[in-house]
């Protein structure tokens, strides 16, 4: 997330739940609450992110999520994967709660059968991350990545998942509810920042210990077939190690240590966006591939139609609803965006990997 553009300086106050205005919509599954958190829209590209940034501000037009838009999509151009025994690569971008969505894209790569059974053999696939929030059934989409996640095994394949922003502020708000913390620009905390973020009382309430245990043992970054898999469009990974297994295991230290601080500075590092656009976004790729490996990075996060620049104001009586039809290649060819949206009549991405450059 980033502050947003003609937000103005920041202020040293509390944020309690009154600031934040969460307008609610119905779902076809019945009502649930439907927010656009900040850094969903490109800022200015001169803008960057202050030292106090803090995603503690709705400054974002709200945008109207209809049916998810069918799009056909041209013939995957990947290559068979060399000859290791290993099936082939699949990766997803950020679900947001949209369980049915979710099994219909899968079934349709024909790696879930009629009955939403892993059908896929030796097939792998990652998930890049936020599970939740938005959409009507998170903790739906968490016990079936679970699920899977045995069913790939015992096949000899797997199902394999990221950490993102939004599972450290799910975490965050079940552990650390209204305590305060600093965020920067005065006092803050996680329950606040759930709600403002579309977070779900559905999904709090049937949110259970052993999800908790396994989103915060979730890896942060992974290397794959020469793809740098992470969550967030963001050089922020570099804070917290020189290597793969330096950064995975110092975030799930910061999360054992179970301080709201730490886990509020690291959710905030991993709301950042919009790293690998316009001048240096091709620089800011490398140094991330020059450091953890790999020769593209794939990442969800920032939503394909803002990074396209396709989505209006609120106030745009022109403005139509985007239209993604797959990954946004982009950053000199060295980058793949995945998430496609779904939570603004976009689409949910499942796509084999490696694309055609």
């Amino acid at each position: 997330m980033t502050q947003g553009a003609g937000q103005g300086p920041e202020v040293e106050r509390t944020a309690t739940l009154r600031d934040f205005r969460v307008p609610a919509y119905v779902h076809e599954t019945g009502p649930y609450v439907h927010s656009v958190h900040p850094g969903d829209v490109a800022p200015p590209s001169e803008e960057t992110y202050p030292e106090g940034y803090t995603p503690t501000q709705r400054d974002l037009p709200v945008v109207n999520r209809g049916d998810t838009v069918q799009v056909t999509v041209d013939p995957e151009t990947a290559a068979v994967p060399a000859t290791t025994g290993q099936g082939p690569l699949y990766v997803v971008g950020d679900v947001h709660g949209y369980l049915d969505q979710l099994v219909a894209a899968l079934q349709e790569k024909g790696l879930l059968d009629a009955a939403g059974n892993w059908c896929a053999g030796t097939a792998r696939l990652w998930f890049l991350g936020d599970f939740t929030d938005r959409g009507p059934d998170g903790i739906g989409v968490i016990d079936l990545v679970m699920r899977l996640s045995a069913e790939a095994a015992a096949a000899g394949g797997y199902c394999k998942a990221l950490m993102g922003n939004h599972e450290l502020l799910l975490l965050g708000a079940k552990r650390f509810g209204d305590t305060p913390v600093n965020s920067g620009a005065g006092t803050a905390t996680f329950q606040a920042a759930w709600l403002l973020n579309g977070g779900q009382k559905t999904d709090m309430d049937r949110l259970q210990d052993h999800h908790l245990q396994w989103m915060a043992r979730l890896d942060a970054v992974e290397e794959v077939d020469g793809h740098l898999l992470v969550h967030s469009d963001t050089t922020a990974y570099l804070d917290y190690g020189r290597s793969i297994e330096e950064v995975n295991d110092t975030v799930r230290e910061t999360l054992t240590r179970n301080d709201a601080d730490e886990v509020w500075d690291l959710f905030r590092k991993f709301t950042k966006r919009f790293s690998f656009r316009d001048e240096g976004g091709a620089d800011a790729v490398r140094s991330l591939l020059d450091t953890y490996g790999g020769t593209r990075i794939v990442h969800g996060h920032s939503p394909i139609p803002y990074l396209l620049g396709e989505v209006g104001s609120e106030e745009d009586e022109e403005r139509t609803d985007p239209v993604v039809e797959g990954p946004h290649v982009y950053a000199d060819g060295l980058a793949i965006a995945m998430d496609g949206g779904v939570t603004m009549a976009g689409k949910l991405l499942v796509q084999q990997l490696p694309l055609a450059p």
